[in-house]
């Protein structure tokens, strides 16, 4: 049968917190999913643990290459099977409601192509609660200043297949910007909204200097183009 929806989660040496991030996807109240695992080149067991779940809505997928996730996200786009395709990260966590929020609201609100949800922040180390990242809601309020980014974090995403299809990942991606230049690409021909719900968890670990001065360079790379 195909799924209502198509979750995408590339991964690399991710063995420490794949298990808890394919567990929050398991444990959805909504059930209807597969749930494709990119291993892109992982060299520490990835594979090997995704696997033990033997569950059959998890489909891996393992290529030794190390392609970048633009490429790996293009791919599942295409073998995805679902009406709807969804994102998600190896290191997070997704709260158990979030799938049947998203799919009730784009089944109710079909001139939408793309839905995020609340985020809230916490310690790698210990799990401690940081905060909740910045949030805008409407369509408006998510696009009004492009040139400061769009908050919409990208593994909170849900959207039309067909819009994904249709928009596909830059090759070559942006530098840890990847999301962001889609939706830059994008705005000003689709329809995006976040709910006000805190679905996610995103875990974070030391603050990188060099890692913030190389997404900011590459978002400002795509401004320009």
């Amino acid at each position: 049968m195909t799924p209502t929806v198509s979750v995408i989660m590339p991964v690399y040496n991710g063995s420490s917190t794949v298990a808890s991030a394919i567990k929050s996807i398991l444990h959805q109240t909504f059930p209807d999913f597969e749930l494709l695992v990119l291993d892109d080149g992982s060299t520490d067991g990835t594979s090997e643990i995704v696997r033990a779940f033997g569950d059959p809505r998890v489909r891996l997928f393992r290529d030794s290459r190390n392609q970048g996730t633009a490429v790996v996200q293009n791919f599942a786009i295409d073998q995805s099977r679902g009406e709807f395709i969804a994102r998600m990260d190896a290191d997070d966590l997704s709260f158990r409601n979030r799938f049947e929020l998203q799919v009730a609201f784009l089944r109710s609100h079909p001139d939408v192509d793309l839905v995020s949800t609340g985020v809230v922040t916490f310690r790698n180390a210990d799990g401690s609660i940081i905060g909740l990242l910045p949030h805008h809601e409407t369509h408006e309020q998510i696009v009004a200043q492009p040139w400061r980014g769009f908050y919409m974090p990208h593994a909170t995403w849900m959207g039309k297949a067909g819009w994904f299809r249709k928009h596909r990942y830059a090759v070559p991606e942006s530098v840890r910007s990847d999301d962001q230049e889609l939706l830059l690409r994008t705005y000003t021909t689709s329809r995006f909204h976040s709910l006000p719900d805190v679905l996610y968890g995103y875990r974070l670990g030391d603050y990188q200097l060099k890692r913030t001065l190389l997404t900011r360079r590459a978002l400002l790379r795509a401004h320009l183009k």
